[in-house]
Parts: C-alpha cells; structure tokens; sequence
C-alpha cells in the first residue's frame, strides 16, 4: 500500500501515541509481549498511530503496511513460541532495497518494473522469525547511492531539524527510528549508508564486517562493500539486533577483561574537508571518558592510499550500473545523476578498474594498523546534515561534491570489509546530534558493541527528536 493512502486505512489512528508503549526500546519492548503484559498487536497499533501523526511531517515511508502489520502481529500472540522470540511484537521498518514478500522493491527508483517480491530476503526472514513485524517500507535515495534522501515528489526529512535532510542512503529508516516510529530498523551500508543516517539522527548503528550478516544486496554487494544492519536508539538494542541479523544467540556484549587500546584519527581522507568544532568537541568528551575508563589512547592516522580511494569509488560506481541491470531499470526514465552515475560504472569496469586484488592489499594493510590497536575513534561526518531539498534535481557533480565534503570517514571501511559503529556525541548547541566512529579489526563486532555501550552509560544521549519524542506528549505535533 502506498505511504499516503495507508494514512487513511483502516488501522486504528489516534491524535496522541498510546502511553507506556511507543519509544520504549525493543528490549523493553520484546520483554514485555513475551511476558503477556502487552499484546503484539496493542504493540504495533500503537506505533501505528504514531506514524499516523508524524509520518506528513519527515516522509519516512514509501509504504505502510498497516493492514498486514496488525495481521501478523496477531500472529505473533498467536504463536506457541512467543515466549522465546527475541523481538517478539516488535515492529520495523525495512529498507526498499531488500525484498519483503507481497512488496516490491524499488531501490529508490521510479524506473523499476513493479514485480512484488514472492520470499523474504535472509535477513528480513531472520527478523520476522525472531517475532519482528514488518510496518513499512522506508525510503531511499534512487540506487541508493547518495548521502540525502529524496527522489520526484518526496524529500525525506530529518526529525531533529526538518530543514536538514536525514541522510542516505537509509534515511527513511533512521527517520522512522528517531522520531520515534519504530525502535529498530533494517538498513544496509556500502559507503556509509547505515553510519551516515545515524550521524545526521542522533541514532547508533553497526556496519558489520564482511561475512558476519547476509548481504545479497542489490546485483553483487556493491563487490561486497555492502552489509546489512540495523539502526536503533540504544545500544542494548543493537546488539539484540545484530545478534538476530547474523543468525547468532542474543547475549550482552562481553567486556574485554582489560584495558583497550584505542587510536584516535581526525584526518580527513578528502583534501579540505575539515571536522567542525562541535564535532571535535564531541568527539574530545569521547576521548576524556576512554581514558577515564582506563584506556590508552594514542593518535594514530590510518593510510588511506590513492588506489585504495580510487578502488572504493570505482565499486560504488560499478555497483550502481550493475543494480540498474538486475532490476531491469528503464536507463532513459532514471535520475540524471545517477544515469551518469551507472555510466562511469560501467566504463570503469570496462577499463578494468574493479581489482579485487586492491581491496586485499588494503585489507591486509588495516589488518596491520589493528596489530597493536584494538579500536579506532574517528569521527563520522563533517558537521550538520546537508539540506533537505531535491538533490536529484541537481547535477552528479554536485551531488557527490557535497557527499565527499560532508562524510569522508565512513567508505574505507566498507572497502576493508571490518566493521564499524556509529553513536552519538554531545548535541550542538543548537541541539542537533553530533556521532563518533568506532572501527575495529575483523571479528570485533561485539568488542565494538561492549564499547558503545560503556559509552553511552558514560555519555548518554537524548534517544528521539524533541519534537517527535513520544515520551514526550507535550511535545508531539497534532495531526
């Protein structure tokens, strides 16, 4: 169902969120269904009408699967096993480059051939056997490959600042998670698509490393630069997540059981682009409470090398011409930008520029940064989120100059394949987030989990956009 006309269906819709149920956490909110307290379909009406009341306001969703939704979730309190199912009740919203069955996948584009998808991608099949419910679909930018999200007729805005875009290319569903619309979102990361809109929303999120979560994203992985992950407001919820994404049993992230070393890079890898001050400042709390916890902290840059920035920019090129191909895109019907885009992408393959053998040489190179290192702090973004305005109207050049300017730290570590985690920083002063990268070696999502949640205990953040808070009744705009 389309996202407008399913603001009128026939799912209960209310002037104000149910009290006690929208913004809690998935953990509190699994809890609390498996125990019988709450029922999976109380549960997913409830975010329902919150949607009902904001949803005009950000443009989070391309559809609203409200209907099916409170099916399933009957389904959910149905199932003899709820009391075992780590996400029982809990709703989602899924990102329209993954297949979700009865549902067509777009990627964001406006050229697709509408064929609605007949199974589950692997990852959403995970989540709905944890006891997920699907409510939507969250809109992208078309191929998904741009750090704002818009496309004809629509822009995606940010819950913290409407002006401001939410980023890409999961935007919709970092702002369906931060304005309070659901706890927990699928979303996929080949440059920084998962860190990016969790920087602009004030949001965590984790880009596992290569093999950890099934990718088949799009026609290749963006030549397995791409991985599937999750977008939440604690980290608890993270892990839970991450633990059901990658087909692992949910547990608290261990602690380490010694002090960590953590290296501490603030170069930029694109000449002049330069962090903010309150980004450096955020990033200096960040910093004060590792060492206050005990760690040692050192400056180290790692090396980003010219043929490893140009490998990771031919894979998002070749990436975006070889997802038009496998969804059979209408070439002369898509965006101008990414028309070039896919262009250059398959003159670049043709060149013979896509060298795994490039990858692996940088691959092994990081491998030797984290010889001695445990984690490394960078930042993630620039400063504030770029405009919210229709970015496909304007040119590829323009486009990719303001993606390079305002997020230069995410894309090396799609291109090493490891993983890494964005969470939030101290607000600016205007209020808006600020976030933190914390990257590791191969194998260390759950060192990196145990991480972030000592620092959010340490520096905890404000979990949902004011305005939009749901805990906050006083403070949610009227229908």
């Amino acid at each position: 169902m389309d996202a407008s006309a399913a603001l009128t269906g026939s799912a209960p819709v209310g002037s104000a969120p149910a009290s006690g149920i929208v913004g809690l956490p998935a953990t509190e909110l699994s809890a609390r269904v498996r125990s019988g307290e709450l029922s999976a379909v109380d549960v997913v009406r409830a975010h329902l009408d919150h949607l009902a009341v904001v949803e005009g306001r950000i443009g989070a969703f391309r559809v609203i699967r409200a209907d099916a939704a409170l099916a399933e979730a009957a389904e959910v309190d149905a199932s003899p096993r709820r009391a075992e199912l780590p996400l029982a009740g809990v709703p989602i919203a899924v990102k329209d480059n993954v297949a979700v069955t009865g549902e067509t996948c777009t990627d964001g584009s406006t050229a697709h051939r509408p064929a609605p998808a007949t199974v589950d991608h692997p990852v959403v099949a995970r989540l709905r056997a944890a006891g997920a419910v699907v409510i939507g679909i969250t809109r992208v930018p078309e191929l998904c490959i741009y750090s704002a999200t818009d496309g004809p007729g629509t822009v995606t805005r940010n819950p913290w600042d409407t002006a401001r875009s939410c980023a890409g290319s999961s935007g919709g569903s970092a702002a369906a998670v931060a304005a309070g619309i659901v706890p927990l979102a699928q979303g996929n990361d080949g440059m920084g698509s998962l860190r990016l809109p969790a920087a602009a929303c004030g949001l965590v999120a984790l880009k596992p490393g290569r093999g950890v979560v099934p990718a088949q994203i799009g026609a290749d992985d963006w030549s397995g630069m791409a991985e599937n992950g999750a977008l939440t407001t604690t980290v608890a919820d993270l892990a839970l997540a991450t633990a059901v994404l990658s087909g692992t049993t949910p547990a608290d992230p261990p602690a380490p059981g010694r002090p960590l070393t953590v290296a501490v890079s603030t170069r930029s890898p694109v000449p002049g682009a330069r962090l903010d001050a309150p980004g450096r400042a955020a990033l200096n709390a960040v910093v004060a409470q590792l060492e206050v916890a005990g760690h040692t902290v050192v400056r180290r840059e790692p090396v980003v090398t010219p043929a490893a920035a140009l490998g990771t920019v031919v894979r998002w090129l070749a990436g975006a011409d070889d997802d038009a191909t496998a969804l059979g895109l209408d070439r002369r019907a898509m965006q101008p930008r990414s028309r070039v885009h896919a262009r250059l992408g398959r003159l670049a393959r043709r060149a013979g520029l896509l060298r795994p053998r490039t990858a692996e040489a940088f691959r092994a190179r990081m491998a030797d940064f984290f010889a001695d290192v445990d984690v490394l702090l960078s930042p993630v973004v620039t400063g504030a989120p770029l405009a919210a305005r229709p970015w496909h109207e304007r040119s590829f050049l323009a486009n990719i100059g303001a993606n390079a300017r305002w997020a230069p730290w995410t894309s090396a570590w799609n291109f090493a394949g490891l993983p890494a985690l964005a969470l939030p920083g101290a607000p600016r002063p205007d209020g808006t987030p600020t976030s933190v990268q914390l990257v590791g070696p191969a194998g260390s999502e759950t060192r990196l989990l145990w991480l972030a949640g000592d620092l959010e205990r340490r520096l905890p953040w404000r979990r949902h956009a004011p305005v939009f808070d749901p805990l906050e009744p006083a403070g949610t705009p009227a229908g």
